[in-house]
Protein backbone atom coordinates (compact mmCIF):
# COMPACT_ATOMS: atom_id res chain seq x y z
CA UNK A 1 0.00 0.00 0.00
CA UNK A 2 1.10 3.56 -0.69
CA UNK A 3 0.09 6.93 0.71
CA UNK A 4 -0.92 9.33 -2.06
CA UNK A 5 -1.63 13.04 -1.57
CA UNK A 6 -3.54 13.61 -4.79
CA UNK A 7 -3.61 17.41 -4.90
CA UNK A 8 -0.62 19.63 -4.17
CA UNK A 9 0.88 22.80 -5.64
CA UNK A 10 4.42 24.03 -6.26
CA UNK A 11 6.13 27.35 -6.87
CA UNK A 12 4.96 27.07 -10.48
CA UNK A 13 1.47 28.05 -9.29
CA UNK A 14 0.91 31.79 -9.02
CA UNK A 15 -0.32 31.43 -5.43
CA UNK A 16 2.41 29.12 -4.11
CA UNK A 17 6.06 29.68 -3.22
CA UNK A 18 7.05 26.14 -2.19
CA UNK A 19 10.24 25.02 -3.97
CA UNK A 20 10.41 21.52 -5.40
CA UNK A 21 13.21 20.32 -3.12
CA UNK A 22 11.19 21.33 -0.06
CA UNK A 23 8.27 19.25 -1.34
CA UNK A 24 10.51 16.20 -1.69
CA UNK A 25 11.90 16.67 1.81
CA UNK A 26 8.44 17.03 3.34
CA UNK A 27 7.07 13.95 1.57
CA UNK A 28 10.03 11.85 2.71
CA UNK A 29 9.57 13.15 6.25
CA UNK A 30 5.91 12.13 6.29
CA UNK A 31 6.10 8.90 4.33
CA UNK A 32 4.07 10.18 1.40
CA UNK A 33 4.80 7.81 -1.49
CA UNK A 34 2.94 9.60 -4.27
CA UNK A 35 1.76 13.11 -5.08
CA UNK A 36 -0.39 14.54 -7.82
CA UNK A 37 1.05 17.96 -8.66
CA UNK A 38 -1.89 19.99 -9.93
CA UNK A 39 -0.58 23.51 -10.42
CA UNK A 40 -2.88 26.14 -11.83
CA UNK A 41 -2.79 26.15 -15.64
CA UNK A 42 0.71 24.68 -15.94
CA UNK A 43 2.38 21.27 -15.79
CA UNK A 44 5.95 22.55 -15.68
CA UNK A 45 6.40 22.09 -11.92
CA UNK A 46 4.99 18.58 -12.06
CA UNK A 47 7.27 17.64 -14.93
CA UNK A 48 10.31 19.00 -13.12
CA UNK A 49 9.44 17.25 -9.85
CA UNK A 50 8.80 13.96 -11.63
CA UNK A 51 12.30 14.15 -13.08
CA UNK A 52 14.10 13.82 -9.73
CA UNK A 53 11.63 12.92 -6.95
CA UNK A 54 12.35 9.50 -5.36
CA UNK A 55 8.63 8.67 -5.30
CA UNK A 56 5.70 8.62 -7.71
CA UNK A 57 4.68 11.98 -9.18
CA UNK A 58 1.45 12.24 -11.16
CA UNK A 59 1.63 15.09 -13.65
CA UNK A 60 -1.66 16.90 -13.19
CA UNK A 61 -3.13 20.34 -13.79
CA UNK A 62 -5.98 22.38 -12.36
CA UNK A 63 -7.44 23.84 -15.53
CA UNK A 64 -9.61 26.92 -15.32
CA UNK A 65 -12.76 26.77 -17.43
CA UNK A 66 -15.68 29.23 -17.63
CA UNK A 67 -17.56 26.85 -15.34
CA UNK A 68 -14.87 26.28 -12.73
CA UNK A 69 -11.81 24.08 -12.40
CA UNK A 70 -11.32 20.64 -13.88
CA UNK A 71 -8.28 18.53 -13.05
CA UNK A 72 -6.38 16.51 -15.61
CA UNK A 73 -4.15 13.71 -14.33
CA UNK A 74 -1.41 11.73 -16.08
CA UNK A 75 -0.79 14.53 -18.54
CA UNK A 76 2.06 14.94 -20.99
CA UNK A 77 0.98 18.27 -22.47
CA UNK A 78 -0.43 21.51 -21.11
CA UNK A 79 -4.20 21.95 -21.35
CA UNK A 80 -4.91 25.65 -22.02
CA UNK A 81 -7.13 27.51 -19.58
CA UNK A 82 -10.35 29.19 -20.65
CA UNK A 83 -11.70 26.37 -22.79
CA UNK A 84 -15.18 24.95 -22.26
CA UNK A 85 -15.47 22.01 -19.87
CA UNK A 86 -16.21 19.74 -22.84
CA UNK A 87 -13.13 20.87 -24.76
CA UNK A 88 -10.98 20.68 -21.64
CA UNK A 89 -12.05 17.08 -21.05
CA UNK A 90 -11.40 16.30 -24.71
CA UNK A 91 -7.84 17.69 -24.46
CA UNK A 92 -7.20 15.59 -21.33
CA UNK A 93 -8.57 12.43 -22.94
CA UNK A 94 -6.59 12.95 -26.15
CA UNK A 95 -3.33 12.45 -24.25
CA UNK A 96 -4.49 9.43 -22.29
CA UNK A 97 -5.21 11.40 -19.13
CA UNK A 98 -7.85 11.00 -16.46
CA UNK A 99 -10.44 13.65 -15.61
CA UNK A 100 -10.94 14.77 -12.03
CA UNK A 101 -13.34 17.17 -10.35
CA UNK A 102 -11.53 19.01 -7.53
CA UNK A 103 -13.37 20.47 -4.51
CA UNK A 104 -16.81 20.28 -6.22
CA UNK A 105 -18.64 22.15 -3.44
CA UNK A 106 -16.00 24.56 -2.24
CA UNK A 107 -13.02 26.74 -3.08
CA UNK A 108 -15.00 29.16 -5.32
CA UNK A 109 -15.87 26.59 -7.96
CA UNK A 110 -19.12 28.22 -9.05
CA UNK A 111 -17.92 31.28 -10.92
CA UNK A 112 -21.10 31.64 -12.98
CA UNK A 113 -24.36 29.84 -13.73
CA UNK A 114 -22.65 27.23 -15.89
CA UNK A 115 -21.32 24.50 -13.59
CA UNK A 116 -19.30 21.35 -14.42
CA UNK A 117 -21.88 19.33 -12.50
CA UNK A 118 -24.32 18.75 -15.35
CA UNK A 119 -25.14 15.13 -16.16
CA UNK A 120 -23.24 15.49 -19.45
CA UNK A 121 -20.05 16.58 -17.72
CA UNK A 122 -20.34 14.25 -14.74
CA UNK A 123 -20.66 11.29 -17.09
CA UNK A 124 -17.16 12.10 -18.39
CA UNK A 125 -15.50 12.47 -14.96
CA UNK A 126 -13.30 9.65 -13.70
CA UNK A 127 -12.50 10.91 -10.19
CA UNK A 128 -14.25 13.18 -7.69
CA UNK A 129 -12.23 14.78 -4.91
CA UNK A 130 -14.27 14.07 -1.79
CA UNK A 131 -11.82 15.43 0.79
CA UNK A 132 -9.82 18.60 0.28
CA UNK A 133 -8.03 19.95 3.35
CA UNK A 134 -8.54 23.54 2.23
CA UNK A 135 -12.31 23.23 1.80
CA UNK A 136 -13.65 25.01 4.89
CA UNK A 137 -17.06 23.36 5.07
CA UNK A 138 -17.57 19.82 6.34
CA UNK A 139 -20.91 19.94 4.57
CA UNK A 140 -19.07 20.38 1.27
CA UNK A 141 -17.05 17.22 1.90
CA UNK A 142 -20.20 15.28 2.74
CA UNK A 143 -21.89 16.51 -0.42
CA UNK A 144 -18.84 15.52 -2.49
CA UNK A 145 -18.87 12.03 -0.96
CA UNK A 146 -22.55 11.69 -1.79
CA UNK A 147 -21.96 12.90 -5.35
CA UNK A 148 -19.17 10.36 -5.90
CA UNK A 149 -21.36 7.55 -4.56
CA UNK A 150 -24.36 8.58 -6.66
CA UNK A 151 -22.26 8.89 -9.81
CA UNK A 152 -20.28 5.72 -9.02
CA UNK A 153 -16.99 7.57 -9.38
CA UNK A 154 -13.71 6.89 -7.61
CA UNK A 155 -13.18 9.17 -4.62
CA UNK A 156 -9.88 10.97 -4.10
CA UNK A 157 -8.38 13.17 -1.42
CA UNK A 158 -5.67 15.79 -1.33
CA UNK A 159 -4.26 18.45 0.92
CA UNK A 160 -4.42 21.10 -1.83
CA UNK A 161 -1.13 22.16 -0.24
CA UNK A 162 0.23 25.57 -1.19
CA UNK A 163 2.80 25.41 1.62
CA UNK A 164 5.10 22.57 2.63
CA UNK A 165 3.44 22.25 6.03
CA UNK A 166 0.12 21.36 4.44
CA UNK A 167 1.42 18.37 2.50
CA UNK A 168 -0.01 15.10 3.75
CA UNK A 169 -2.95 16.59 5.62
CA UNK A 170 -5.09 14.49 3.31
CA UNK A 171 -4.11 11.37 1.45
CA UNK A 172 -5.38 8.06 0.16
CA UNK A 173 -3.88 4.80 1.36
CA UNK A 174 -4.22 2.65 -1.72
CA UNK A 175 -2.63 -0.23 -3.64
CA UNK A 176 0.33 0.74 -5.78
CA UNK A 177 -0.51 1.37 -9.43
CA UNK A 178 1.20 1.33 -12.79
CA UNK A 179 0.21 4.45 -14.70
CA UNK A 180 -3.24 5.72 -15.61
CA UNK A 181 -4.58 2.36 -16.79
CA UNK A 182 -5.09 0.83 -13.35
CA UNK A 183 -5.06 4.01 -11.23
CA UNK A 184 -8.84 4.36 -10.91
CA UNK A 185 -9.25 0.72 -9.89
CA UNK A 186 -6.54 1.02 -7.25
CA UNK A 187 -7.97 4.31 -6.02
CA UNK A 188 -11.39 2.72 -5.61
CA UNK A 189 -9.80 0.23 -3.19
CA UNK A 190 -8.22 3.00 -1.12
CA UNK A 191 -9.02 4.51 2.25
CA UNK A 192 -9.13 8.27 2.69
CA UNK A 193 -7.43 9.96 5.62
CA UNK A 194 -7.58 13.69 6.19
CA UNK A 195 -7.89 16.68 8.42
CA UNK A 196 -8.83 20.26 7.71
CA UNK A 197 -6.25 22.98 7.33
CA UNK A 198 -6.59 26.22 9.24
CA UNK A 199 -8.17 29.10 7.36
CA UNK A 200 -4.86 30.90 7.91
CA UNK A 201 -3.28 28.85 5.09
CA UNK A 202 -5.20 31.00 2.63
CA UNK A 203 -3.17 33.97 3.85
CA UNK A 204 -0.05 32.22 2.57
CA UNK A 205 -1.60 31.88 -0.87
CA UNK A 206 -2.63 35.54 -0.93
CA UNK A 207 0.84 36.56 0.25
CA UNK A 208 2.42 34.51 -2.56
CA UNK A 209 0.33 36.33 -5.16
CA UNK A 210 1.02 39.71 -3.56
CA UNK A 211 4.75 39.04 -3.35
CA UNK A 212 4.91 38.15 -7.03
CA UNK A 213 2.98 41.30 -7.89
CA UNK A 214 5.18 43.54 -5.73
CA UNK A 215 8.38 42.09 -7.13
CA UNK A 216 7.06 41.93 -10.64
CA UNK A 217 7.83 38.23 -10.79
CA UNK A 218 5.68 35.57 -12.38
CA UNK A 219 5.86 31.88 -11.55
CA UNK A 220 8.51 29.97 -13.49
CA UNK A 221 7.41 29.86 -17.12
CA UNK A 222 5.45 26.88 -18.41
CA UNK A 223 6.02 25.40 -21.86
Amino acid sequence: MIRADLHIHTCYSIDCLTPLDRIVARCLELGIDCVAVADHNTIQGAMELKRFAPFKVIVAEEVRTPAGEIMGLFLSELVPSGLSPQETISRIRSQGGLVGLPHPFGRSLFWNDSKPLSPEILSQIDIIETFNSRTPSSRGAAMAQRLAAEQQKAASAGSDAHTAGEIGRAYVEMPDFDGADDFVGCLAQGTIFGRKSSLSVHLASNWAKMRRWIRGHSPPASH
